[in-house]
């Protein structure tokens, strides 16, 4: 190209989006292709991201734009600002990725007192000239010169009110004359100068407002929710204007070449007669459905079907067409591949490889797993009308309506009677969990997408919402109050959008997801769920890593066999000591000989050994992971606070408490920790409480054995947590070959169980070469070495500071969210490396949040990792996304 940052459009092509932005490459395109697009030229982002670092456009930007305006005049046959048949044109924003109105436009650049009047003389149409000046300078007022837009508005709101007229069509002549002087000397007064008549002063000021348009407050937002970079910047397309306000045989749409709703084949879209584009994205005036334009103007409907039909074929995907018919002639100004639902997405694509128009490798880049997650999730009717009572972090997806209940006890009560609840906490701990599945929805006041509930609720299924601080949550006094001062007693009615993360007083009217139905029963129907059918086929069949689930129960581990699971990635044996089983945990804590230890652990011994020979079998001939015991005991005892409490109340009382409650009450002092999560847990337990390892792993081997003499295939795994040195698994494993060995001779079989270890501690990872030939696999928790490697409590740094750090574009995303590759994801990486070259067999895989998380699984393929595991209802998201990884790694290979 010849010059360095201004192109005219019939110089580039879609593959230059980065440097000539969404717009400006589209534009391109279809100036290639001859399709009737007004000419122009762009300014590159490259252009922009000088203006961004330095304050000031390039030096050589003005006489670029001189030169290619001057192109521009001369192949139009018009002049900027003439004062006869003036030429006009529009400055607008380009990115490279679409942020629709998100930055700043300008229509009608050109015009000045002098040459309305020309416009009017050339066109035979005075009131379309005058309208054409009110909007330039009603939008360079405040897209430029920083006037309130609401001062302008409030302008056209009086004239529109005295002459009776719904909109701006009602506006006659003499109205807009003097519409225009009031905005004159609006401009005068509250920017400080008289809006400017020279014309190439207005395109200069209109190219620097977009520029300075990067970085408004709407764009900076849209950028972070999007993870689009800060630093790309901005193209601007300059595009002679065209007017579709200039009568009645003109106008203005916006056109799809598919349902973006639904998926479905046709034509759809909105028009405007008599208007400017801006209309119809502003809403001022109510639009036509597209197919009215078929009556009012045949010719120019049939030749935009036919651009329609060309536009599609061409970039193989659903196209969004804005388009402007001036006096009988079409012109098309802008394409982008359009945005669509999750179920249009699905179809479109599925429509699209049926079609022959597309392959199933291109069909997978074009859904991801977010979308399908969109479609599992029930939702509430968008058409309720009501008014949150609190914001909080949508910490797992859908929509739940039941009775508020604020302590386990009452939850587990009324669901028995099939009642529908909402477990309200300021937090929850391990001993909530009978209350969180007997709970439709879970919402607390602290915590984040990572934190205990939102962990556990999203391996349930269970909406939630966390973090709901403007809820004033009162256990003791079983209410909750939101800040407009709403109470909500317990067993009022309630309503939780964890897609949203808000919380409702009363019921709102649920839509099931008919996905999520396929999933559950394997029947398969016609629309999306055909489509989602067929693309989890796709992936399935195209993907290296294995996808297995996070399941504590035989039922879980049923639900997840159905959502596609190849096994058991992780079992955390934690959840089988609560309930009722908690006394006899309070047992071994509490025991002071070793005989006392001994007669709790043989109690616990045939409950765990049911547990284990229950989930062998549901997955029978897959692996199932077996997690020993990981977090402290502490956690297994009332909170401290409580019990102190309730100790106070029978002494003032002039009671004496139970021998028990004081003895519990002496084990949570004596293993109180300051910081739990880097205290006495894990392995560390493992090897301080004498037997705990070896009840686990007997009810481990005598559960393969049942299993073996009824017939199955069990395949148990045995893992051990928090390992930071190779000492800790050598004396752990010894203990638990020890004991698989005596079952096995007891039992007159062998019973041999793979042994392995997580890595969840930046040292495991260091050292992974030292760790990995005492085991036989490797699991990332990634959970806790996310933690461990940034020095945060996921659901302290989650509550309080994170999301301001989203929200400065300190993080793009929350590490706890999506695999940090630059911190944690070396650790992975370098783990896995060494691990497999000290252990050329070794098995690696994932079991922490991030392997559900669409964005982590492709990096996760990168580093070669064997299998991720993830919660049951995250299976069928985390299978497409591994087939989308596989497709993606091939077409880098191929590139290379």
């Amino acid at each position: 190209m010849a010059t360095a940052y201004v192109y005219d459009f019939g110089e580039g092509s879609r593959e230059q989006a980065e440097l000539l932005g969404g717009k400006g490459a589209n534009l391109a395109e279809m100036t290639r292709l001859g399709l009737p697009v007004p000419p122009g030229f762009t300014i590159g982002t490259d252009a922009c991201r000088v203006f961004l670092r330095t304050g000031a456009p390039p030096s050589a930007l003005a006489d670029e734009i001189a030169e290619h305006l001057a192109r521009l005049e001369h192949s139009i046959g018009r002049r900027l600002g003439a004062a006869d048949d003036p030429l006009l044109v529009s400055v607008r924003s380009g990115a490279r990725f679409s942020m629709p109105g998100m930055m700043d436009t300008i229509l009608d650049v050109g015009l000045n007192d002098a040459s309305v009047l020309g416009l009017a003389a050339a066109s035979g149409r005075e009131r379309f000239a005058w309208d054409s000046y009110r909007r330039l300078v009603q939008m360079y007022g405040a897209t430029v010169l920083g006037v309130p837009a609401a001062r302008f508005e409030e302008v056209l709101t009086r004239y529109r009110l005295r002459l009776g007229v719904a909109d701006d069509l009602g506006l006659g002549v003499g109205e807009l004359t003097e519409i225009v002087g009031e905005f004159g000397r609006i401009v005068r007064e509250d920017a400080g100068e008289e809006f400017p008549q020279d014309p190439r002063e207005q395109l200069a000021g209109a190219v620097l407002a977009v520029f300075r348009s990067w970085n408004g407050e709407r764009a900076r937002v849209y950028r972070r929710r999007e993870h689009i970079p800060d630093d790309l910047g901005t193209a601007v397309t300059v595009q002679a204007m065209v007017f579709g306000n200039s009568g009645p045989d003109s106008g203005t749409g916006v056109a799809f070449t598919r349902d973006p709703g639904t998926g479905r084949a046709g034509v759809y879209g909105d028009y405007l007669p008599d208007a400017q584009g801006e209309d119809v994205v502003s809403g001022v005036r109510d639009a036509l459905p597209l197919q009215n334009l078929e009556r009012l103007d045949p010719s120019s409907y049939e030749r935009l079907i036919a651009v329609l039909r060309l536009l599609e074929a061409h970039y193989r995907d659903l196209c969004d067409v804005e388009f402007t018919i001036e006096r009988g002639r079409l012109w098309v100004l802008q394409t982008r591949v359009g945005k669509r639902t999750a179920e249009a997405a699905f179809r479109i694509a599925c429509a699209l490889v049926d079609e022959g128009t597309i392959t199933w490798s291109q069909a997978l880049a074009r859904v991801d797993g977010r979308q399908l997650d969109q479609l599992t999730f029930p939702r509430f009717d968008a058409h309720a009308d009501a008014a949150p009572l609190a914001h909080g972090v949508p910490a797992s997806p859908g929509a739940a309506v039941g009775a508020v209940v604020f302590d386990m006890a009452e939850a587990t009560r009324r669901a028995a009677t099939g009642e529908r609840v909402v477990l309200v906490r300021p937090e929850t701990s391990p001993d909530d969990l009978p209350g969180m599945i007997a709970a439709e929805a879970v919402v607390t006041g602290r915590g984040g997408k990572t934190s205990h509930a939102a962990v556990v609720a999203r391996g349930m299924g269970k909406v939630c919402v966390c973090g709901a601080a403007d809820l004033d949550i009162d256990v003791e006094g079983k209410r909750c109050t939101g800040a407009d001062g709403t109470v909500l007693e317990q067993g009022d009615t309630v309503s939780v959008d964890g897609t949203a993360g808000t919380v409702y007083a009363g019921a709102l009217p649920l839509v099931p997801s008919s996905v999520t139905r396929y999933l559950e029963t394997g029947v398969r129907s016609a629309g999306v769920v055909e489509a989602v059918a067929r693309f989890l086929e796709q992936a399935d069949a195209v993907r290296r890593l294995h996808v297995l689930a996070n399941a504590d129960t035989a039922q879980d581990a049923a639900r997840a066999r159905r959502f596609g699971a190849r096994g058991i990635g992780l079992c955390r044996t934690e959840h089988m000591f609560l309930g009722p089983r908690r006394p006899l945990v309070e047992d071994l804590i509490l025991a002071r000989t070793d005989a006392d230890r001994r007669l709790a652990l043989d109690a616990l011994l045939p409950l765990q050994r049911e547990d284990f020979t229950e989930l062998l079998a549901a997955m029978d001939g897959l692996p199932v992971t077996i997690r020993l015991l990981d977090p402290p005991l502490h956690e297994f005892l009332p909170d401290h606070t409580e019990s102190a409490v309730r100790l106070a109340r029978i002494r003032a009382r002039g009671e004496e408490p139970e021998p028990r409650a004081v003895r519990v009450h002496e084990a949570i002092e004596r293993l109180h920790e300051q910081n739990p999560m880097l205290g006495l847990r894990g392995v560390r337990l493992a090897l301080t409480t004498p037997g705990l390892v070896a009840t686990q792993v007997r009810a481990i081997g005598e559960a393969v054995v049942a299993r073996v003499r009824a017939g199955g295939d069990p395949r148990a795994e045995i893992m051990i947590p928090l390992v930071a040195t190779v000492e800790e698994l050598r004396i752990v494993r010894a203990e638990v070959e020890r004991v698989l060995a005596e079952v096995g001779q007891a039992a007159g079989t062998p019973v041999r169980c793979p042994v392995g270890t997580m890595i969840e501690l930046p040292r495991a990872a260091l050292t992974a070469a030292t760790i990995a030939p005492v085991v036989d696999f490797f699991s990332f928790g990634t959970n806790d070495l996310t933690q461990t490697t940034w020095g945060l409590s996921r659901d302290d740094a989650e509550a309080s500071f994170l999301a301001g750090y989203l929200d400065r574009g300190i993080l793009d995303v929350s590490p706890f969210e999506t695999i940090d590759r630059e911190g944690v994801g070396r650790l992975v990486d370098l783990a896995t490396q060494e691990g497999r070259r000290a252990s050329p067999g070794l098995r690696i895989g994932v079991c922490g949040e991030h392997a559900g998380d669409p964005e982590s699984i492709r990096f996760f393929h990168e580093v070669g990792v064997d299998y991720l595991s993830c919660s049951p209802f995250r299976l069928p998201a985390a299978r497409l996304a591994a087939g989308r990884a596989a497709v993606a790694n091939a077409k880098d290979a191929d590139s290379r």
